[in-house]
């Protein structure tokens, strides 16, 4: 799968498979008119790595070789990931992956915002949140796992390796912003409402970094336990990067 989202992580691959789901079995020829700006060169390479991932497969007859668009790859991908989030979810994620293809970063009005100025680099605070030997320090004794790609898992485990919250990545600009769905599992209404989305972004200035920690789409009852915390773990982040001590654990 890593090859699959790393094939579809391009736009010009993207614009590839769109126009051999509108008709499928082009040559190269005509695939390059989908890419106007792009040498025969360019967009035989890009058919190239989605071939590789699969994405596409290949018939020659005579000296024409005909492309067609494979689902089977992304129906594994959505059975393994997509599937498991609600269909409201999903939607949700379909019009993330449409706004951040024009260019937009805030797609809609938060629910919930956190700020703080922390001293430090953006490069620290990053570290500090992906960490996993620092997150445990600050996020509840939590510790964080992912490979930090768009489309990977993102998740927080206790101490006993139980799962505290399970999550998806679905856009990442190290050091300056990351943008995942946070699915907690440690309370039985708050799973049942669903994941949220967070938008953690990183701002340096000067010899500061302003971090704002953005809520969108969340449960009440989620949002509820959310607002008590969240400061904490801002705050953990905050000393654990400035002092390099975790604040002590809440009562």
């Amino acid at each position: 799968m890593d090859e699959v989202f790393r094939a579809i992580n391009d736009p010009s691959r993207r614009l590839l498979l769109d126009a051999l789901y509108e008709r499928d079995g082009q040559t190269l020829g005509e695939l390059c008119a989908v890419l106007p700006e792009m040498t025969r060169y360019g967009v035989m390479n890009h058919l190239k790595v989605l071939e590789e991932a699969e994405l596409v497969t290949t018939h020659k007859q005579g000296r024409q070789k005909f492309h067609y668009l494979n689902p089977v790859p992304i129906k594994l991908v959505h059975d393994r990931w997509i599937s498991r989030y609600a269909e409201p979810r999903v939607g949700a994620i379909a019009d993330i992956k449409a706004r951040l293809e024009t260019g937009e970063q805030t797609m809609d009005k938060p629910v919930h915002l956190y700020k703080t100025y922390i001293r430090g680099s953006a490069e620290d605070v990053w570290d500090a949140i992906i960490n996993p030997d620092k997150t445990v320090q600050y996020f509840y004794g939590t510790a964080v796992e992912s490979d930090w790609e768009v489309g990977s898992t993102m998740n927080y485990y206790y101490p006993d390796g139980s799962p505290a919250s399970e999550g998806q990545i679905i856009s990442i600009d190290p050091p300056k912003r990351i943008e995942f769905l946070f699915h907690a599992m440690w309370d039985e209404e708050i799973k049942a409402e669903g994941p949220a989305r967070e938008v953690w972004a990183l701002t340096e200035m000067g010899d500061m970094v302003e971090l704002k920690v953005e809520i969108y789409e969340i449960g009440e009852k989620a949002l509820e336990d959310f607002k008590a915390g969240l400061p904490y773990i801002i705050a953990g982040l905050k000393s654990l990067v400035e002092t390099g001590k975790a604040l002590p654990a809440p009562a």
